[in-house]
């Protein structure tokens, strides 16, 4: 018999501290969409990707995962938080 489960699972889903930077999954949402907007434009994968397999929303969440997005946080205000740029790759 199966479990139900409450929907506060994140099977498949960036939990705290398992992503560089990424520190709750709707911060995912933001910077995959907005790393796939870009691949949907042009610019070019940061990984091996096999055109026939994958796309671009697979490829955008793989570059996160692996660290190879940069991004900054800012307040409200329009200034920077801190942000650990060690976890982040060089482009």
């Amino acid at each position: 018999m199966a479990e139900k489960s409450n929907g506060n699972s994140l099977t498949g889903v960036a939990t705290e501290g398992t992503w560089p930077g990424i520190d709750s999954r709707f911060r995912l949402i933001i910077v995959a969409g907005l790393r796939t907007k870009q691949l949907l434009h042009g610019s070019t994968p940061r990984i091996e990707v096999d055109a026939k397999r994958r796309r671009n929303t697979s490829i955008a969440l793989e570059e996160v995962k692996r660290g190879l997005i940069q991004f900054t946080r800012v307040k409200k205000d329009g200034s920077p938080l801190d942000v650990d740029t060690d976890a982040a790759a060089k482009p």
